[in-house]
């Protein structure tokens, strides 16, 4: 595949030993294109989280290779991941993790003073529509708000790649909607590579690709040719 932002071979991910080892990942082979939206859909438990991680450089494969634009992730030192986090991805998890004390405006900022080429906060803030709230703390945002907040703070230091762990596993319906109508935004605005962990199937409605776990396993890839908007998403 050309243009391909990640590809894996045999990639297997084991915790513990003997009988009481899980085997998160049993050799999942893939390949994504740059500048898309995939979700790795699935139950509980099977792997695509741990695949999100190891792709995000969070954690690391037992055996096999993952590759990002060529390079391995699997052979970088922990320095090397560091850098690779630093200036290629942003995390976006279910809790959102803001500081208390600052507001939305300085939340976004401790991404800003560290990344390479940033974006402005007020302009990350703009474009997942929190303008008028730039200045509220966490306490004074509904749980959507601060869920764009964290998306936000992620897209701030423009990655080329956007993981996103159960970004809507918080939420109600009708917010979670909004919060990947952002997640979609971003990808046609900025051509950010998007991938969206979920076990709600109706998400799988927007991506351009969705990978379909079970036990470890990537057991279909589907690509999507009638993708749907956020708001006809029904849950």
């Amino acid at each position: 595949m050309t243009d391909a932002a990640f590809s894996t071979s045999g990639l297997t991910k084991t915790y513990g030993t003997g009988d009481a080892a899980v085997h998160a990942l049993r050799g999942v082979d893939l390949e994504i294109p740059e500048s898309e939206v995939v979700v790795l859909l699935g139950p509980s438990g099977s792997g695509k989280s741990t695949l999100l991680n190891i792709l995000g450089g969070l954690d690391r494969a037992s055996t096999g290779q993952a590759h990002y634009k060529g390079r391995e992730i699997t052979a970088m030192t922990d320095r090397q991941l560091t850098r690779y986090r630093r200036a290629h991805v942003g995390f976006v998890f279910q809790f959102y993790n803001l500081m208390p004390s600052l507001t939305a405006r300085e939340n976004v900022e401790l991404v800003t003073e560290i990344a390479t080429d940033p974006m402005a906060a007020e302009e990350a803030l703009h474009l997942v529509g929190l303008t008028e709230r730039i200045d509220h703390f966490p306490a004074q945002l509904s749980g959507g708000e601060q869920q764009r907040v964290a998306i936000a703070r992620a897209v701030a230091k423009q990655p080329q790649v956007l993981f996103c762990d159960e970004p809507t596993g918080a939420l109600d319906s009708a917010t979670g909607r909004a919060v990947l109508k952002v997640l979609t935004d971003v990808n046609a605005k900025l051509g950010t590579t998007v991938l969206i962990v979920t076990h709600a199937a109706a998400t799988a409605d927007l991506a351009h690709r969705v990978l379909h776990f079970a036990d470890g396993r990537i057991r279909d890839t589907i690509t999507n040719t009638t993708r749907k908007s956020a708001a006809e998403i029904h849950w």
